[in-house]
């Protein structure tokens, strides 16, 4: 099996047993499984003072602030240190930050934020060697002037900033070596481990999300599929106001080159933005997230902040479209018409509508009223001409959801979610987590009546 190493790691092996032969391991894939073991010894540990009591709500109602800040500091710093699925991951769960309870959030924040634009560099002697075996052996006649030292490294890959043959700046992404095989591997050994997680929210089930991603490990290793999927995001929105989609100019299965594009990091402007450039960027992520299908045929599925940047000009900067979902039909058209429905309380229309699609299990009897009284509360942010995201709304929707208490439980628990919304519901709501990281205000549901089909009401 192949890993992602630095320099040192390549050089070193040790011997291990497999199949009754004698193998070569390499030492960097015995520190990546070292690192991930760790997280259940360190769990098991403070299991003895509280954390194996039955959970009736957030975590803070059985475990005290010292253990969650020692669990957080060692859960994100292992995930923190390695590339491949464990990053991935990190990164994926970094968007829902905001639904942690004020008293945990601080330290949660601090370590979560770390894993949306950061990870290990790979040597410059191995970026060279990725780009001769792509571009060939004199890749460095494509460019008058290349930066070894990365720019951006995240997951699968890390950016370069470098200067095209034609003098344009470009950034130049590269695969790690082994990055797949990574993948795979942090992500089996995280899918045992997954029960763990739930020391950020006891209701968060992190199996679908880990199973979901490696199920799209094969796409996002294939810079080609990736390039495809940002001309067409760069075509769409060619000339936009509020969407800027760098052209891509050149590329391979492990090297992607595209226009160079010069922003503040989304999390800047989630720390330290002011009020107005919060706003806008908002309203930018939730337009792309529902125009994208319409416009392009796709959906952005990887809205962690790392991936956008905010142009000088207002601008969001859309960086990376390796997770996209194919819809070129758009949304799926009972969407709007369902949640139009819903807003209009119209309880009967909503549970015929969610009977047709597979959200309710087959002879499943539920009351229409509580059904609707179940969704409402997440639709508030598009019953109103104005309204603002923020971490109490949703840390007040994910106590509700996620208490065995609320009525909102037990209905959820009689809900199903049909395999062709897994992804749109995922994204969804790791959009939302950004936008209530952000502390948004806009007319979200002018932003519907624009780009979602049906919800619009009709004149």
């Amino acid at each position: 099996m192949a890993y992602a190493f630095s320099g040192t790691e390549q050089a070193e092996r040790a011997p291990a047993w497999h199949d009754g032969k004698v193998t070569d391991i390499p030492r960097g894939a015995i520190s990546r499984t070292a690192k991930l073991a760790s997280l259940p010894l360190g769990f098991a540990g403070r299991a003895a003072l509280g954390f194996g009591k039955k959970v009736t709500g957030f975590a803070e109602d059985v475990i005290s602030d010292k253990i969650q800040q020692r669990t957080a500091e060692q859960l994100f710093s292992v995930l923190g240190q390695l590339k491949g699925g464990a990053m991935k991951l990190g990164q994926a769960l970094s968007v829902f930050e905001a639904a942690l309870p004020d008293s945990l959030a601080g330290p949660y924040r601090a370590a979560l934020t770390k894993l949306q634009d950061a990870a290990p560099a790979l040597p410059a002697a191995s970026v060279h060697k990725v780009l001769a075996a792509e571009l060939g052996e004199n890749w460095r006649d494509r460019f008058r002037d290349f930066d070894d030292t990365p720019a951006a490294a995240a997951s699968i890959g890390q950016v370069h900033k470098a200067v095209w043959s034609n003098g344009k700046t470009v950034a130049v992404k590269i695969q790690y070596p082994g990055a797949g095989d990574a993948l795979v591997s942090d992500l089996k050994q995280l899918g045992r481990v997954a029960a763990l997680f739930r020391v950020i929210q006891p209701g968060l089930d992190i199996k679908p999300l880990i199973a979901e991603l490696r199920d799209r490990v094969v796409e996002e290793l294939d810079y080609t599929l990736e390039a495809r999927s940002q001309r067409a995001f760069a075509k769409a929105y060619a000339g936009d106001p509020d969407i800027l989609v760098p052209k891509v100019i050149a590329g391979s299965a492990r090297v992607l080159v595209t226009e160079w594009a010069e922003g503040t990091p989304l999390s800047s402007i989630i720390s330290d933005g002011t009020q107005e450039e919060r706003d806008r960027a908002g309203h930018h992520l939730s337009t792309l997230h529902f125009s994208g299908p319409m416009r392009a045929g796709l959906l952005h599925a990887d809205p962690h902040p790392g991936n956008f940047r905010i142009a000088e000009d207002g601008r969001l900067i859309v960086l990376d479209f390796g997770a996209v979902a194919r819809l070129p039909d758009g949304l799926p058209a009972p969407i709007g018409p369902l949640v139009r429905a819903a807003l209009d309380g119209d309880a009967e229309a909503v549970l015929d509508g969610l009977r047709a699609e597979g959200f309710i299990p087959n002879g499943g009897d539920l009351d229409a009223e509580a059904v609707l009284d179940y969704l409402l509360p997440m639709l508030a942010p598009i019953a109103s001409d104005e309204f603002r995201l923020s971490r109490e709304w949703l840390r007040t929707e994910a106590a509700r959801l996620a208490n065995p208490k609320s009525p909102a439980y037990t209905m959820g628990k009689q809900l199903n979610l049909p395999p062709s919304y897994l992804l749109i519901h995922r994204v969804t709501m790791g959009s939302i987590g950004v936008l209530c990281q952000l502390e948004a205000a806009a007319s979200w549901r002018s932003i519907l009546e624009e780009w979602l089909p049906g919800f619009a009401p009709s004149s």
